[in-house]
Protein backbone atom coordinates (compact mmCIF):
# COMPACT_ATOMS: atom_id res chain seq x y z
CA UNK A 1 0.00 0.00 0.00
CA UNK A 2 0.95 3.59 -1.01
CA UNK A 3 1.77 6.04 1.59
CA UNK A 4 -1.06 8.19 -0.14
CA UNK A 5 -3.30 4.90 0.33
CA UNK A 6 -2.37 4.78 3.67
CA UNK A 7 -3.37 8.19 4.34
CA UNK A 8 -6.75 7.70 2.69
CA UNK A 9 -7.36 4.38 4.70
CA UNK A 10 -7.12 6.52 7.77
CA UNK A 11 -9.37 9.58 6.77
CA UNK A 12 -6.74 11.77 5.23
CA UNK A 13 -5.46 14.23 2.44
CA UNK A 14 -3.11 16.36 2.34
CA UNK A 15 -3.52 20.25 2.43
CA UNK A 16 -2.93 22.83 -0.04
CA UNK A 17 0.81 23.81 0.19
CA UNK A 18 1.51 26.44 2.71
CA UNK A 19 0.15 30.04 2.14
CA UNK A 20 2.32 32.59 4.29
CA UNK A 21 -0.26 34.73 6.30
CA UNK A 22 -1.46 38.00 4.55
CA UNK A 23 1.83 40.92 4.36
CA UNK A 24 4.25 37.88 5.57
CA UNK A 25 7.25 37.17 3.02
CA UNK A 26 8.80 33.77 3.50
CA UNK A 27 12.25 33.83 1.32
CA UNK A 28 13.30 30.39 1.73
CA UNK A 29 12.30 26.88 0.11
CA UNK A 30 10.19 24.81 2.15
CA UNK A 31 11.87 21.50 0.74
CA UNK A 32 15.18 21.94 -0.16
CA UNK A 33 16.82 18.86 -1.55
CA UNK A 34 20.76 18.16 -1.62
CA UNK A 35 21.94 14.96 -2.68
CA UNK A 36 19.80 12.33 -1.04
CA UNK A 37 17.86 14.20 1.05
CA UNK A 38 15.75 16.19 1.46
CA UNK A 39 15.37 18.96 4.49
CA UNK A 40 11.84 19.99 5.47
CA UNK A 41 11.57 23.36 6.40
CA UNK A 42 9.69 24.28 9.54
CA UNK A 43 5.99 23.98 9.12
CA UNK A 44 3.12 24.53 11.13
CA UNK A 45 -0.34 23.17 11.21
CA UNK A 46 -2.77 24.02 7.93
CA UNK A 47 -6.02 24.13 7.31
CA UNK A 48 -7.00 22.06 4.08
CA UNK A 49 -6.75 24.91 2.14
CA UNK A 50 -2.85 25.69 3.45
CA UNK A 51 -4.08 28.88 5.59
CA UNK A 52 -2.62 28.45 9.36
CA UNK A 53 -5.02 26.55 11.38
CA UNK A 54 -6.44 27.07 14.82
CA UNK A 55 -6.10 27.07 17.64
CA UNK A 56 -3.54 29.77 17.96
CA UNK A 57 -1.63 29.94 21.39
CA UNK A 58 0.71 28.43 24.10
CA UNK A 59 0.14 24.76 24.78
CA UNK A 60 -0.44 24.72 28.38
CA UNK A 61 -2.73 27.78 28.28
CA UNK A 62 -4.94 28.90 25.68
CA UNK A 63 -4.39 25.66 23.70
CA UNK A 64 -4.53 22.08 25.42
CA UNK A 65 -2.12 19.28 25.02
CA UNK A 66 -5.02 17.00 23.23
CA UNK A 67 -4.83 20.34 20.86
CA UNK A 68 -0.94 20.60 20.09
CA UNK A 69 -1.25 16.77 19.52
CA UNK A 70 -3.38 17.38 17.03
CA UNK A 71 -1.79 20.45 15.27
CA UNK A 72 1.19 18.30 15.13
CA UNK A 73 -0.20 15.80 13.28
CA UNK A 74 -1.83 18.73 11.00
CA UNK A 75 1.77 19.93 11.04
CA UNK A 76 2.78 16.64 9.67
CA UNK A 77 0.34 16.75 6.45
CA UNK A 78 1.49 20.13 5.36
CA UNK A 79 5.21 18.84 5.49
CA UNK A 80 3.74 15.87 3.20
CA UNK A 81 1.88 18.05 1.30
CA UNK A 82 5.32 20.06 0.96
CA UNK A 83 7.34 17.44 0.15
CA UNK A 84 4.58 15.93 -2.44
CA UNK A 85 4.98 19.30 -4.15
CA UNK A 86 8.73 19.30 -4.57
CA UNK A 87 9.18 15.45 -5.18
CA UNK A 88 5.96 14.95 -6.99
CA UNK A 89 5.54 11.61 -5.34
CA UNK A 90 5.56 10.44 -1.96
CA UNK A 91 7.50 7.35 -2.36
CA UNK A 92 10.67 8.57 -3.10
CA UNK A 93 10.45 9.21 0.67
CA UNK A 94 12.96 5.95 1.42
CA UNK A 95 12.85 7.08 5.55
CA UNK A 96 12.69 9.86 7.99
CA UNK A 97 16.28 10.81 8.96
CA UNK A 98 15.32 13.10 11.94
CA UNK A 99 12.77 15.94 13.02
CA UNK A 100 12.95 18.99 15.22
CA UNK A 101 9.62 19.57 17.36
CA UNK A 102 9.26 22.88 18.71
CA UNK A 103 6.13 23.48 20.80
CA UNK A 104 5.13 26.98 21.45
CA UNK A 105 5.38 26.09 25.45
CA UNK A 106 3.39 28.19 28.28
CA UNK A 107 5.61 28.70 31.24
CA UNK A 108 6.15 25.22 33.12
CA UNK A 109 4.46 23.06 30.53
CA UNK A 110 6.75 20.31 30.13
CA UNK A 111 4.63 17.60 28.17
CA UNK A 112 6.53 19.01 24.42
CA UNK A 113 7.70 14.90 23.51
CA UNK A 114 3.64 14.67 24.06
CA UNK A 115 2.77 17.08 21.71
CA UNK A 116 5.41 16.11 19.58
CA UNK A 117 4.19 13.10 19.14
CA UNK A 118 1.36 13.86 16.78
CA UNK A 119 3.92 14.23 14.05
CA UNK A 120 5.83 10.92 15.23
CA UNK A 121 2.82 8.36 15.42
CA UNK A 122 1.64 9.93 12.02
CA UNK A 123 4.62 9.63 10.09
CA UNK A 124 5.49 5.86 11.92
CA UNK A 125 1.51 4.98 10.48
CA UNK A 126 2.29 6.16 6.80
CA UNK A 127 5.55 4.56 6.73
CA UNK A 128 6.00 1.92 9.46
CA UNK A 129 8.73 1.22 12.42
CA UNK A 130 11.67 0.59 10.02
CA UNK A 131 10.92 3.45 7.42
CA UNK A 132 9.53 6.04 10.04
CA UNK A 133 11.75 5.40 12.59
CA UNK A 134 13.31 9.07 13.14
CA UNK A 135 15.64 10.59 16.06
CA UNK A 136 14.21 13.81 16.74
CA UNK A 137 13.79 16.85 19.83
CA UNK A 138 10.89 18.01 20.90
CA UNK A 139 11.56 21.30 22.55
CA UNK A 140 9.46 24.32 24.30
CA UNK A 141 9.70 27.76 22.88
CA UNK A 142 8.79 31.04 24.36
CA UNK A 143 7.18 31.94 21.15
CA UNK A 144 6.96 30.66 17.84
CA UNK A 145 5.81 32.62 14.44
CA UNK A 146 2.34 34.12 14.23
CA UNK A 147 1.18 32.35 17.48
CA UNK A 148 1.33 28.54 15.92
CA UNK A 149 1.33 26.28 18.71
CA UNK A 150 3.53 23.99 17.34
CA UNK A 151 6.60 24.00 14.57
CA UNK A 152 8.09 20.87 12.39
CA UNK A 153 11.23 20.71 10.85
CA UNK A 154 12.85 17.53 9.23
CA UNK A 155 15.15 15.84 7.29
CA UNK A 156 14.57 12.61 4.82
CA UNK A 157 16.48 10.34 3.15
CA UNK A 158 15.56 10.08 -0.69
CA UNK A 159 15.33 6.70 -3.11
CA UNK A 160 17.84 6.64 -5.78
Amino acid sequence: MSVEERLRALGLALPAPTRAPPGAKLPFAWVHIVGDRALVSGHGPTNPDGTLASPLGKVGATVTLEQGYAAARRTALAMLASLKLALGDLERVDRWVRAFGMVNAAPGFDREPAVINGFSDLILALWGPERGQHARSAVGMAELPFGIPVEIEAEVLLRG
